[in-house]
């Protein structure tokens, strides 16, 4: 019996044998080809456009007097819960924030003092990301993670002055996972930008509908009403974001593919503005260009010799300790609303950092009411002495960032010593629906808990 035993696992282990060598050779192929050196052209051009960007944004930032709006008029800024600590510096600081951000930019993007410069300016546009959401764009949030993955790789081993300085970076090749891990990157922007236009406010040509009539001029009010021309814009968004990554990477299509991107996104630039996103967005297509390419275009005298690139364990260590569990959360993430009671649209929880952009047009109110405990007194609570008109408009219909408002009057009558309980009526409108109650209007917000991962309570569903 025990010999049976033994030699059927021994015939096991034999018939194991082929399929574990094919799974080795797999890995291996798939290492040769990670680890294949390429002329480094895309990763140099991107990181001077990257600085450039940076720099760009931050001036606007300044001029455009957004920086004031959103961190020197309020005296109190809806940061990323748990972040309440993190608020804007005092007078003009956030003025001189921005230009020496702008200034840091243009270290990148002329690689001087590259690692130090990347990490400080992740380390800054970090402060500004979650020291705010009143203006959330999804574009702040991939500044984010750009600067995280640039730091990473060596966008300054050519073409900078940090390789002037010091000649033994210089370098003409880079491993091919430099370049695979920013197109990843750009890639799970669009699929999940892709999946999140699968509900039927956009597939019905709702959406589109009404933000195309928001931003027409009385010369295009007539096209864009035209039932035939927002349906083609809904569907044209959705095979966009589906497609254009893929047919950027393959030859015959690339040119097309470009060409409708620029379309795509200066009809976005020119009608909703939006920011650097648009020309961000560009930015990405050097990455799915060939390297000879941007060569020939950028780099006219650049000399390749043979490749000069070792597969050392630095390199794979990066690889394999930083951007794999990084890739894993980036996929994962965006999808923590499925595991979330309700419907993502409504609720708003798990909407951030997920890549769901240019979805709904949030409308409603929030009334936010008082009872003294000593008194029993009830009044409405007048949210002009805390918050801007900009911040009452982005938080009316916002749960968060309710809950937040609703702690902050909390705090300001715990400073006059009473004991108070909160309440709140709170009517929604998702693309100009029926109004709906969103908030319970029977919790207390004094005693209301906000909880990340799970549903909230007293966020009433949409059935």
């Amino acid at each position: 019996m025990l010999k049976d035993y033994r030699f059927a696992n021994i015939l096991a282990f034999n018939r194991l044998k082929p399929i574990k060598g094919q799974l080795q050779k797999k890995q291996d192929q798939l290492l040769s080809a990670l680890f294949t050196p390429i002329d480094n052209s895309q990763l140099i051009l991107f990181r001077i456009v990257f600085g450039l960007l940076i720099a760009l944004h931050c001036l606007q930032s300044v001029n455009s007097e957004w920086v004031r709006r959103n961190f020197m008029l309020p005296s109190y800024t809806f940061t990323h819960i748990g972040m309440e600590w993190l608020q804007p510096l005092p007078g003009d600081g956030m003025l001189y924030y921005f230009y020496a951000m702008g200034v840091v930019g243009l270290l990148i993007s002329i690689g001087l003092f590259y690692r130090f410069s990347m990490a400080l300016f992740t380390i800054m546009w970090a402060g500004v990301y979650f020291m705010q959401k009143t203006a959330y764009n999804n574009h702040h949030y991939l500044l984010l993670l750009l600067g995280i993955m640039l730091f990473f790789l060596p966008a300054n081993c050519a073409n900078s002055v940090d390789a002037k300085l010091k000649p033994s970076i210089r370098k003409t090749h880079i491993p091919q996972w430099c370049i695979w891990v920013l197109i990843l990157q750009v890639g799970i922007v669009y699929f999940y930008a892709t999946v999140a236009k699968l509900y039927p406010d956009w597939l019905d040509g709702t959406f589109t509908r009404e933000m195309l009539n928001k931003h027409a001029t009385p010369t295009l009010k007539t096209l864009y009403s035209q039932k035939w021309f927002y349906l083609f814009i809904a569907y044209a968004g959705i095979l966009f974001d589906l497609l254009v990554v893929p047919l950027m990477l393959w030859r015959r299509t690339r040119m097309l593919a470009f060409i409708a991107s620029v379309i795509f996104h200066f009809f976005n630039k020119i009608h909703l503005g939006i920011g650097i996103f648009p020309f961000l967005a560009l930015s990405f297509s050097i990455l799915l260009f060939p390297p000879e390419t941007i060569r020939r275009l950028f780099f006219r005298k650049k000399v390749v010799p043979e490749a000069d690139v070792q597969q050392t364990n630095y390199r794979k260590r990066i690889l394999l300790y930083f951007f794999v569990p990084y890739f894993i959360f980036q996929l994962a993430f965006p999808l923590r609303h499925w595991l979330i009671e309700g419907d993502v649209l409504w609720t708003e929880e798990g909407h951030r950092l997920s890549w769901r952009m240019m979805l709904r047009n949030r409308s409603g109110y929030s009334k936010f009411y008082v009872v003294d405990h000593a008194t029993g007194e009830k009044k409405r609570f007048k949210l002009k002495r805390i918050l801007t008109k900009k911040q009452i408009r982005g938080m009316q219909t916002k749960p968060d960032m309710i809950w937040q408002t609703a702690q902050k009057i909390k705090e300001e009558y715990q400073k006059e010593g009473k004991n108070i309980s909160i309440y709140i009526d709170s009517k929604v409108s998702i693309n100009k629906k029926p109004l709906r109650t969103l908030i319970d209007p029977n919790v207390d917000f004094a005693k209301a808990e906000w909880n990340y991962f799970t549903h909230n309570e007293w966020i009433l569903l949409y059935k």
